[in-house]
């Protein structure tokens, strides 16, 4: 059978379980349709092989090949031999490519353990990471007192840029959502409130929600998924391009010269909007409270000054500053242990925001049982 189209032509011949497909003139720029469809009123249970040649080839494109690829992938889905030696050197080459890789990768073969014994495999990998969590600690901490001590090698000009983007450039985004979280709280209190003809008393479970723990909570999540993800993002991509181990192969210490910046200004931010947090959720609640429960501007101010106290904003601010310590923790960590391939980065910032909202809750649960405890 012979079939022309444009100025290609294709002759496919059958002979006892033998196709033989001879392929002659121009074939660039056709349409693979056609041919396929040609083999595959050809392709039956009778074949056994198929035979490719070429006969006064005058150009040929990846039109051409895309056909032979697409006919051969049919021909071993049936178990049909082929044979593509009469074919251009160069477009055996790239057959050959083609089918050289698998285009679709099988997933790794998860290793089947016992009860027990996948029990002790956790146990041991969870000892090998807090292990290499404390290493790292110990580290910082090493950074940290050489900074106390003026041998850090930390740049200024470092500083004040991670101290601009932890700070000045999230304000707004801090504001908007701590004014939100002060409304949604006023409202939840409202509706049980309400109950008991008790309105006015929004305005300290605003004030003392905000300035005790919320505002920090929500500060802390804000940076951790803000902030905490640029660190490891941004240290995560330094490894990829192996710019840590050219600062290793210099002598400079990357968790002075990477890390120390980074943590310090996150610290020192991070009590400074849990005050812009308290205030904004405060305004919050008076918006509830003076538009929507009708309560009057002095009655919510003379409460809302009465619930303040600096003990619960001396709260607030000390958990600000140990989730400004977990944030850069778990963000540089992931950054700086990231591996060289290509997905390595987004692991390291999906990780640091886990891990660090995860830490932060573990600590205020801590925090809070011990201050309850102790009265505070």
């Amino acid at each position: 059978m012979d079939a022309k189209f444009e100025n290609g032509k294709m002759q496919i011949l059958e002979q006892s379980g033998l196709m033989h497909v001879v392929f002659s003139g121009n074939f660039s720029e056709q349409n693979d349709e056609q041919y396929l469809s040609l083999f595959e009123k050809k392709l039956n249970n009778n074949v056994k092989t198929i035979k490719f040649e070429a006969e006064n080839f005058e150009k040929w494109d990846s039109s051409l090949l895309l056909v032979i690829f697409k006919v051969i992938e049919k021909a071993r889905d049936k178990n049909i031999a082929y044979d593509v030696s009469r074919l251009p050197k160069n477009l055996q080459k790239l057959i050959e490519l083609a089918f050289a890789v698998d285009r679709k990768p099988t997933r790794a073969e998860k290793i089947k353990r016992a009860f027990i014994e996948n029990i002790g495999f956790r146990t041991v990998k969870l000892i090998d990471i807090v292990g290499k969590v404390m290493s790292y600690l110990k580290e910082v901490l090493c950074s940290c007192w050489r900074f106390i001590t003026f041998r850090s090698e930390m740049r200024s000009t470092d500083f004040f840029a991670a101290f601009e983007d932890c700070g000045p450039n999230a304000i707004g985004i801090v504001g908007l959502i701590s004014f939100l979280v002060g409304l949604i709280l006023a409202f939840v209190g409202a509706i049980q409130l309400q109950t008991f003809g008790a309105e006015v008393y929004v305005a300290s479970l605003v004030t003392i929600g905000m300035t005790r723990i919320m505002g920090a909570i929500m500060v802390g999540i804000i940076m951790a998924g803000r902030t905490g993800s640029a660190f490891a993002a941004t240290i995560g991509t330094m490894q990829v391009n192996e710019e840590i181990d050219a600062l290793k192969t210099m002598g400079i210490s990357t968790n002075e010269f990477l890390v120390m910046p980074r943590m310090l200004a996150i610290v020192l931010v991070m009590p400074l909007l849990t005050m812009l947090a308290d205030f904004s959720g405060i305004l919050g609640g008076a918006f509830v409270g003076i538009f929507a429960l009708d309560i009057p501007f002095g009655e919510y101010l003379k409460f809302t000054v009465n619930a303040w106290h600096l003990k619960h904003f001396l709260v607030g601010v000390g958990h600000a500053f140990v989730f400004g310590f977990i944030i850069a923790i778990a963000g540089c960590y992931f950054g700086v242990n990231a591996s060289k391939s290509a997905d390595s980065v987004g692991k390291a910032t999906t990780n640091a925001v886990v891990y660090g909202i995860v830490w932060m809750i573990i600590a205020t649960g801590i925090i809070t049982f011990c201050l309850q405890r102790l009265g505070i």
